[in-house]
C-alpha cells in the first residue's frame, strides 16, 4: 500500500478510536509520527535522526513545552500564602487524631506520593486507592482519579475531611487553628478575611503548585536542544509517539490530556462512574501526567504494578480484561507488540520524564 495512503488510513482510525473511548467532549487525536511502513510492520524500523523526529513532533503531535503553572487569579503565590501552606502541608493537626498531615501520604521523600498500592485507612485497613502524586498536579484541570474536584483548591479540602484519610470535619479544624496564635498570625497576614475553609484550601493548594517537575531532557529536546536526548532516548520517544500509542492520551503541557479512560484494570473501583453516575464512565480514571514518573512507584491506580517495566508489559498486552475496557485499547492495543529492544528503549525514554522533584521540609509549626 502507498506510504502516504496507508499512513491516512492509520490516522483515521486513530482517530475513531478516541472519539469512542474518551468521555463525553470530543477529544483530539495527535497524529504518530512514525506512520507504519512495510518494513516497520516486519520489526525492521529505519532509523530517524534527532532532527527529523522533532520535525515531526512539532508537525503532527500536542507534544509541547510544559510551560509554567497555571496560577488562578484569585489566589496568587505570595510569600505570606505560600509559608502558610507548607506549614499546613506538614501540620498533623489537619488531622482527627493530630497524628495525620498531607505529607503522609505525600512524602516529599517518596515522590510525593507514599511508596504503597493504596493509602492506610484512618482506622486501619487499606484504602482502596493508590496515593497520587502531587507532583504537577497543578496542571491538571481535574484532581484526584477519579476527576471530582475540578480544581486544586476543592481538591485541598477533600482528604480533609474524608473519615478513611484525615477524618477532621472542617469547622472542627478552624475552631482548632483559631485557637493558635501563631496561626492567627499567619492567616492574617496572608488573607484579609483570617481563618476560613476557603483560606485553608488557597494556602494548600498555593504550596502545591510550587512542586513541580520540567526543564527535563524531554522538555529541553522539544526547545530545540536536539542532544538533549540520547539515541536510545530518541528511539523511546518516537515509540511513545507512534507504535506504542502512549501520546494518545499522554499529550499536552502535563503529558496528560486530562480525559477519562478504562485501562482494562480487573478491580471492582467504580472510577468515573461513582462521580457522573453513567454506566459508561464504569471503570474510567484519568490519564496521569508522567512528569517525575521515576519517583512515584508503585503504579496504577491501585498501585498493582512495581515497576515502570511492568506498566510497559501491561500495556504491550493490551491490559486486562475489565468488561468496559476502553474501545481504542482493545481495538489498537490488544497486543502491541512491541519488541525486547523497543520496550528498552521506551523505558529509557520514560525515565528522562523523571527529573528532581523539589523538596520541602517540614518548616516549625505554631
Amino acid at each position: 500500500m502507498n506510504k502516504l495512503v496507508k499512513g491516512a488510513v492509520i490516522t483515521f482510525l486513530l482517530c475513531v478510536g478516541l472519539s469512542a473511548c474518551g468521555e463525553k467532549e470530543k477529544v483530539k487525536a495527535p497524529a504518530p509520527t512514525n506512520l507504519p511502513t512495510e518494513r516497520q510492520e516486519e520489526g525492521q524500523a529505519s532509523e530517524i535522526t534527532p532532527e527529523e523526529l522533532l520535525t515531526s513532533l512539532r508537525n503532527h503531535t500536542t507534544l509541547v513545552p510544559i510551560g509554567d503553572v497555571p496560577i488562578p487569579e484569585d489566589n496568587p503565590m505570595n510569600s505570606e500564602v505560600l509559608e502558610l501552606g507548607q506549614a499546613l502541608f506538614f501540620d498533623p493537626r489537619l488531622s482527627g487524631n493530630n497524628q495525620v498531615s498531607c505529607a503522609t501520604c505525600h512524602d516529599p521523600n517518596l515522590g510525593y506520593g507514599d511508596a504503597k498500592p493504596t493509602f492506610d485507612k484512618f482506622a486501619g485497613g487499606n484504602g482502596v486507592r493508590n496515593s497520587p502524586t502531587v507532583i504537577n498536579s497543578g496542571y491538571y484541570t481535574s484532581n484526584f482519579w477519579d476527576g471530582r474536584a475540578p480544581s486544586l483548591e476543592e481538591q485541598a479540602l477533600g482528604p480533609i475531611q474524608n473519615p478513611d484519610e484525615m477524618n477532621q470535619p472542617l469547622d472542627e479544624l478552624i475552631k482548632e487553628l483559631s485557637a493558635i496564635k501563631g496561626y492567627q498570625e499567619r492567616f492574617q497576614a496572608a488573607f484579609n478575611d483570617g481563618i476560613t475553609e476557603q483560606n485553608i484550601a488557597k494556602a494548600l493548594a498555593a504550596f502545591q503548585r510550587q512542586i513541580v517537575v520540567k526543564d527535563t531532557p524531554y522538555d529541553r529536546f522539544l526547545v530545540g536542544d536536539t542532544e538533549a536526548l540520547t539515541k536510545q532516548e530518541v528511539s523511546g520517544l518516537r515509540l511513545f509517539t507512534g507504535k506504542a500509542f502512549c501520546v494518545t492520551c499522554h499529550n499536552g503541557p502535563n503529558l496528560s490530556d486530562n480525559n477519562y479512560y478504562n485501562i482494562g484494570l480487573n478491580t471492582e473501583d467504580k472510577g468515573r462512574e461513582a462521580v457522573t453516575g453513567q454506566e459508561g464512565d464504569l471503570g474510567r480514571i484519568r490519564t496521569p501526567g508522567l512528569y517525575g514518573i521515576t519517583h512515584t512507584a508503585p503504579y496504577m491506580r491501585d498501585g498493582s504494578l512495581a515497576t515502570i517495566e511492568e506498566v510497559i508489559d501491561y500495556y504491550d498486552r493490551g491490559g486486562d480484561s475489565h468488561p468496559n475496557k476502553s474501545f481504542f485499547i482493545k481495538k489498537f492495543m490488544s497486543p502491541i507488540g512491541l519488541t525486547d529492544q523497543e520496550k528498552e528503549d521506551l523505558l529509557a525514554f520514560l525515565k528522562t520524564l523523571g527529573g528532581e522533584p523539589p523538596i520541602f521540609t517540614k518548616p516549625e509549626l505554631p
